[in-house]
């Protein structure tokens, strides 16, 4: 369906990501912005688990081999699909032979790049998401050939439909990140954890899939930094000797030694994932773990109205 051109920066396929394995020490992956993705493969009446292209701080050109209809969701980017340019967070029809560029802008990292029917690819530990660390899939090269499922309805019904993205999630460089209280929270100085609270934060350029390195000032410590290693989750929010936070994402580790200061809630990630090294102001707010549940709820029953568009009745 599509034949890979040319590609800068970081292209993988993701799907909702690799469940049930992390006892084994192997990591959910999955997309950066689980919002974007799940919006989407929305926009494209795909399953929300469908393998979508994640973009990540580069640029792709893609080429159809066929007839087909695309969408592009995230932050940071825009698109060229032949002659015209198109916003994200809107599905378009692109005819066999067309060129269709995701150019890099700003103010944001990640986009991605939903073709109907998803992406076929194969299933490793139960998911399609690819762990670069791990080995499982790789990132995507000039002269890859991408299949796509069958659409679930006729390409013409899926093309021209928006996805209406600032009624659900307001992207920004200066958020503010919602938070749980972590398990080690009492190991920190009340300065600590005021720091925390009411400072600003920048990412740092050293960031990845990983994890997200902040830039601010220093978190103290009431004692030693260390731990014995624990399980964490995408979201939670270590604080090393430096004092200096970092918070796990899509790719973190299973367990880890540092202590945990808090945990973003689910429905804050896509806010974070999109902020920009250097130009972001971040900052925490924390919630209990009740109003982080009904956030997350209200936000997923929201997003599942997205694909009764009025051309797919």
């Amino acid at each position: 369906m599509l034949e890979v051109l040319d590609v800068s920066g970081l292209a993988t396929l993701q799907d909702s990501g690799r469940r049930g394995w992390q006892s084994y020490g192997v990591p959910v992956s999955g997309p950066m912005d689980w919002f974007a993705h799940r919006a989407a493969n929305s926009l494209l009446n795909n399953s929300p688990d469908a393998v979508v292209i994640e973009i990540g701080l580069g640029e792709i050109t893609l080429r159809a081999t066929r007839n087909t209809v695309l969408a592009v969701t995230g932050a940071g980017f825009e698109v060229a699909n032949y002659i015209w340019t198109f916003p994200l967070w809107t599905s378009f029809y692109v005819r066999a032979g067309w060129r269709v560029h995701v150019k890099k802008i700003s103010r944001g990292n990640w986009a991605y790049l939903a073709i109907a029917g998803g992406f076929e690819t194969q299933s490793i530990l139960g998911s399609k998401s690819t762990y670069l660390r791990g080995g499982l899939g790789s990132a995507l090269r000039a002269g890859d050939v991408l299949n796509a499922g069958k659409p679930a309805i006729e390409l013409s019904k899926l093309a021209a439909r928006d996805f209406p993205v600032e009624k659900y999630m307001s992207y920004s460089q200066s958020p503010v990140i919602q938070v749980i209280a972590g398990p080690q929270q009492d190991r920190f100085t009340e300065n600590g954890i005021q720091t925390f609270y009411g400072s600003e934060y920048t990412l740092s350029k050293s960031f990845d899939r990983m994890g997200y390195r902040l830039e601010g000032i220093p978190i103290s410590h009431a004692g030693n930094a260390d731990l014995i290693s624990e399980g964490m989750t995408m979201g939670s929010i270590q604080v090393p000797a430096s004092g200096q936070p970092i918070v796990m994402m899509a790719d973190a580790p299973t367990t880890g030694g540092y202590l945990k200061i808090a945990n973003v809630i689910r429905a804050s990630l896509p806010l974070l994932a999109q902020c920009e090294a250097g130009n972001s102001k971040i900052r925490f707010k924390k919630i209990s773990v009740e109003d982080a549940q009904e956030k997350l709820r209200r936000l997923w029953s929201r997003a599942a109205c997205c694909p009764k568009f009025p051309s797919a009745s």
